[in-house]
């Protein structure tokens, strides 16, 4: 296994203090190996895989290896996780899919950071039913049902930032199936349909354009790149941006919070506007806590911090911003992607539009009649 340094930015955060804002992490983590959102909060799937790539890279291993390994073992036969569980019960036994497939990601970082191969042949069985759940659930125009409840109904809408979320998924799926040569024909098919629904027909996803995640999850997942991608964060920067303190996370509400100011941060990155995105970090250390926590968010006109929490996963996202910005670890790179697939084909089954390669497209439909739908 790779040895990886810890990450620091000069002038902003130290080595001893990224460290620390990991530990604050592993202290909320319970005996089971479980993160959750803050000593005695609940515990979803997505958080808490977040939370592991952060201690992985922040030098918490131990905690990191207990987390997946806790994740590993609470997966359902059908590849979900529940939405949500408190103290080891569950409190929602529905699934949300974004939820489940990221542990693709934190699984793809793992391999980046340490390059176990044990641990990537008691991941890739996760990974593979995961996956396989949530491109049973994607939708005729591409894009993939936020949800399936308790009872197997399935939503009939799909999400910009989950879907987003999930097309960088489906990449690091892809990455660990050809490092395993072990092909996904489903998954690239799907994730060229998703791509091609994220960019082109973003009106056919539930709006929730209030919200500063749909804005950039695109990029931060990747299905946007390039100047398309610059041109996005451009164009509703003075929405949602506040000088100084981050960014909102609604934006028609004087609330900014720290999670997705560096999920701002690393989508810039992953543009190359890594003078910006440092200066945000920047700008939302006024939410650190002595401890090396972080305060969820703060409501400016009042001069209050709220929620009244420190949360694990707005700590989680200050550690990979700063691994991102310092390139510190080989597992920095999880976001802009330069270790994922690039030549994913961009297919519209449904919506009339010309396919990226048709021919290609083609043959590859044809060859996945039988793929879950």
């Amino acid at each position: 296994m790779v040895a990886a340094e810890i990450p620091a930015l000069a002038g902003l955060l130290t080595p001893h203090e990224v460290r620390a804002t990991a530990a604050s992490i592993a202290r909320a983590q319970e005996r089971s190996g479980a993160v959750p959102w803050f000593p005695g909060g609940h515990v979803d799937p997505w958080d808490h895989v977040e939370c592991a790539m952060a201690m992985l890279v922040g030098g918490e291993t131990d905690a990191a290896d207990r987390a997946y390994a806790w994740l590993f073992a609470g997966q359902r036969a059908d590849g979900s996780w529940p939405v949500k569980l408190t103290a080891g019960k569950v409190d929602d036994a529905g699934a949300d899919t974004n939820m489940c497939g990221y542990v693709a990601v934190g699984v793809w970082h793992h391999w980046l950071v340490r390059s176990d191969e044990a641990f990537l042949c008691r991941a890739w069985p996760v990974v593979r039913r995961a996956l396989d759940y949530v491109t049973g659930l994607q939708l005729g125009f591409g894009g993939i049902a936020w949800a399936r409840g308790e009872l197997g109904g399935t939503a009939g809408t799909a999400l910009v930032a989950g879907s987003s979320s999930l097309f960088h998924a489906l990449s690091c799926g892809l990455a660990l199936s050809e490092l395993l040569d072990e092909p996904q024909p489903g998954w690239e098919l799907a994730a060229g349909r998703l791509r091609h629904a994220l960019r082109e027909h973003e009106d056919r996803f539930e709006p929730k354009t209030r919200y500063s995640m749909d804005w950039y999850y695109p990029v931060l997942g990747g299905a946007l790149r390039g100047e398309v991608a610059r041109a996005r964060i451009d164009r509703r920067w003075d929405d949602f941006v506040v000088p100084g303190l981050g960014i909102r996370c609604v934006d028609d509400r004087p609330w900014v919070t720290g999670a997705e100011t560096c999920e701002l941060v690393l989508a810039m990155d992953a543009t190359g506007d890594r003078d910006r995105a440092t200066g945000l970090l920047a700008d939302m250390q006024h939410l650190r806590d002595p401890d090396g926590s972080y305060w969820t968010g703060y409501v400016y006109p009042d001069d209050a911090r709220w929620p009244e929490e420190r949360s694990t996963w707005t700590a989680a996202a200050v550690v990979l911003a700063v691994d991102a910005l310092s390139q510190a670890t080989p597992g920095s790179d999880i976001f802009r992607g330069g270790t994922l697939p690039t030549d994913l084909p961009e297919i519209g089954l449904e919506c009339g539009c010309p396919s990226g390669n048709p021919t290609d497209s083609a043959d590859r439909v044809a060859g996945l009649s039988a793929h879950p739908r």
